[in-house]
């Protein structure tokens, strides 16, 4: 019977996206170490085979001829330190000095595949294979292993001598943590100490078998990174699999294991009494003072990195409340949950911080924010009773010369938070509740059995563009200032197919329609494909057919109406819903920047890649339909970068150069959800048509 083993480590990587890992090279020189020792491992020189920095051919035609070679008797060992890559389909593979990305999806050809090595394992002869895998997701290598019958492992049988034995660092989701303080990775550290110490002898027979090493290593590793979860998958009953001798009855692993016990008792610590036990069981063990000191350092080492992963993450918990934004937003709390897996920390071992350090932050947040509720229940309070002054003043403010008026209504949506998790820091989870409205419309009658619906909406004040602290908020919606607007009618919906149909008919102006530029085909959806100058043909046809003047609004008109008196990115709420608008719902990965189909801590939602029927989503509070999403719209202003110098009486804000750049507000079926929010601007220019840009239009009460 012979022992073989192959120990690969890869430090150097060609891919840039692969860190390179210098332990990598040192893990192999200490596993061959302890296995070439005739007191531990007691491997013959000749059968240990070491790769450092292999290229992809020479590493494959290594394990195939390590399974090839083999005796039935033989233990055959397969030991690799480096990354270690799962694809979209969930195979492993192990990564070469040579392997290469393209789009960020692993090149198979560059790389060794598990299945390969699966099969390499079921046709070689030996019963007792041993593999050990110190990499990232490397416990997807047991994914899809069967038995030399055919047979799935199963994961639950005992170890045995007649089969196979894998030892992983981590899950098939886990990264492989590092340590700043060893000179190995951490998982064979604790393996090569566990041989080279005897303390993974568990049972102190004198053997330290494969079940034995793991267990040791596995709880050394969460002594120090307790979310580093390192696997064992025993395969088949029968006699165990021994990978190295164990010294019996040696002082000081006897020692060291009382040193453990009490370490592990007091939580990493030895009280005064662990001490002076320690030191009876020093004196009569025969152990010198610098031996006694050299094995409890070694024994309260992984304790000490434990708690010097939590001070740096309270550290750059500290430094983060003090130089971001509280609450993080979605970005900075990523950052945060990748920094806690980084530490190998799980959400237990933080709790303690995140309390003493987030809780008087939250504390401080609540105040804020319930001070501007005050503040904006109060700006609504005034908003409401300034429309039922203006409405007991005139009521030709609602109904002008020439128009009549009548009620409709409608029901609107809100999203409150139903819970938002510890310290507001979780997932947060909405509700959808839904109210009643009322407002005022007349129609227009376009002929055909085609009606227009104008709704009114009363005059008021508002603070148009975003506030500094809106997620996602983009300069050009900056500074905020308050615009007072005059009574006016708006479309109920955008314009339709079949309204556009309509109005195409009617006589010429200044440029001809086509009366279907629609991508989306249907009566009811909205028209797109429409440019600025036809959508004012439109209002122009529209007004001498009705003797009213038509047009499009101007942005902070169409900014009032959409908002209707709210004051969060949305007039639902703080965060946008598929339930509620048409928009991309799910995350788009444009050129290798992933752009999420979420808002805030919002849910993701659906993608309809087209427009959808108006009026399928609740209203707003002034009883318009899709505001947000579905088609952008046009309206008359021309672009400018900021507000700085608008006009705050609610006209369109035009220029004397003839800017043949336009605005566009709501967001589109194809749209991100941040570009549905009822302050988001773009532009586009004015003979631009695409399936994503509408319009709507209005009239002015003093122009009827």
């Amino acid at each position: 019977m012979a022992k073989l083993a192959l120990l690969i480590g890869i430090s150097e990587y060609d891919e840039p996206t692969l860190a390179p890992l210098p332990n990598a090279v040192n893990d192999v020189e200490a596993m061959q170490r302890v296995l070439l020792n005739p007191e531990m491992g007691d491997f013959a020189a000749p059968d240990v085979t070491v790769l450092t920095n292999p290229e992809r051919q020479a590493m494959e035609d290594a394990i195939y001829t390590l399974y090839a070679n083999c005796q039935k008797d033989d233990l055959v060992l397969c030991y690799f330190s480096g990354h270690g890559v799962v694809v979209e389909s969930g195979e492993f593979y192990f990564s070469t000095r040579r392997s290469r990305k393209n789009q960020g999806k692993l090149i198979p050809t560059s790389a060794v595949a598990a299945t390969s090595v699966h099969s390499w394992m079921n046709q070689s002869r030996s019963k007792r294979q041993v593999v050990i895998l110190d990499c990232c997701f490397s416990g997807a290598f047991a994914r899809g292993l069967t038995a030399k019958d055919g047979g799935t492992i199963d994961l639950q049988q005992h170890l045995g001598g007649e089969g196979r034995a894998i030892l992983t660092a981590s899950t098939s989701t886990q990264y492989a943590f590092e340590s700043d303080g060893l000179d190995l990775s951490i998982y064979t550290h604790y393996l090569v100490e566990g041989i080279e110490k005897g303390a993974a002898d568990l049972d102190e027979d004198g053997l330290i078998a494969v079940d034995e090493l793991h267990r040791y290593a596995k709880s050394k590793v969460q002594e120090a990174s307790p979310a580093m979860t390192p696997e064992f998958y025993p395969f088949r009953d029968g006699y165990r699999i021994f990978l190295a001798k164990s010294p019996k009855d040696d002082p000081k692993l006897k020692y060291r294991k009382e040193a453990e016990q009490r370490a592990k008792l007091n939580q990493g610590r030895f009280s005064v009494f662990a001490f002076e036990l320690l030191e009876f069981k020093r004196i009569e063990w025969g152990l010198s003072e610098d031996e006694a000191i050299a094995i409890r350092e070694e024994v309260l080492q992984p304790y000490r990195e434990y708690q010097r992963k939590r001070d740096r993450y309270e550290q750059a918990l500290i430094l983060a409340v003090n130089q971001e934004k509280y609450p993080f937003n979605q970005a900075v709390q990523q950052d945060l949950q990748d920094y806690q897996q980084h530490l190998g920390l799980r959400d237990e071992d933080i709790a303690s911080i995140e309390q003493s350090v987030l809780v008087p932050k939250q504390a401080e947040y609540e105040r804020q924010q319930q001070e501007a509720e005050r503040l904006r229940q109060e700006y609504q309070r005034q908003q409401t009773e300034l429309q039922k002054q203006r409405a007991r003043e005139s009521s030709k403010t609602v109904s002008p010369p020439g128009i009549q008026t009548q009620t409709f209504e409608f029901y609107t949506a809100s999203l409150t938070v139903k819970s938002s998790g510890f310290l507001g820091m979780g997932k947060k989870i909405y509700e959808n509740k839904r109210s009643r409205g009322r407002a005022e419309f007349f129609t227009q009658d376009l002929g055909n059995d085609v009606i227009l619906e104008m709704v009114a909406i009363p005059g008021g004040q508002f603070l148009m563009g975003s506030p500094e602290n809106e997620p996602e908020r983009l300069d050009r919606e900056s500074p905020q200032h308050t615009v007072t607007v005059q009574p006016f009618f708006m479309g109920k919906f955008p314009v339709t197919q079949a309204q556009w149909k309509a109005v195409a008919a009617l006589d010429k102006v200044n440029i001809d329609l086509n009366p279907d530029p629609s991508n989306f085909k249907g009566a009811n959806l909205p028209v797109e494909c429409v440019y600025w100058n036809e959508a004012v043909e439109f209002c122009a046809r529209l007004s001498n057919k009705t003797g009213k003047t038509y047009c499009l609004p101007s942005e902070a008109e169409w900014e009032y109406a959409c908002r209707a008196g709210t004051t969060t990115p949305f007039y639902f709420g703080e965060t946008i819903t598929t339930d509620l608008a048409n928009y991309r719902g799910i995350d788009w990965d444009y050129q290798g920047t992933v752009y999420p189909g979420n808002y805030a801590q919002g849910p993701k939602g659906e993608y309809r890649q087209q427009t959808t029927e108006v009026g399928k989503f609740p209203a707003n509070p002034f009883g318009l339909f899709d505001m947000c999403g579905n088609v952008w719209e046009w309206c008359q202003d021309e672009w400018h970068e900021n507000y700085d110098n608008a006009p705050t009486g609610g006209s369109a804000w035009l220029s004397d150069n003839d800017n043949q750049r336009k605005l566009l507000r709501g967001g589109s079926w194809n749209s991100l959800p941040k570009g549905c929010r009822s302050a988001y601007r773009l532009y586009d220019a004015r003979v631009t048509w695409y399936s994503g840009v509408g319009f709507r239009v209005v009239v002015l009460q003093g122009r009827a």
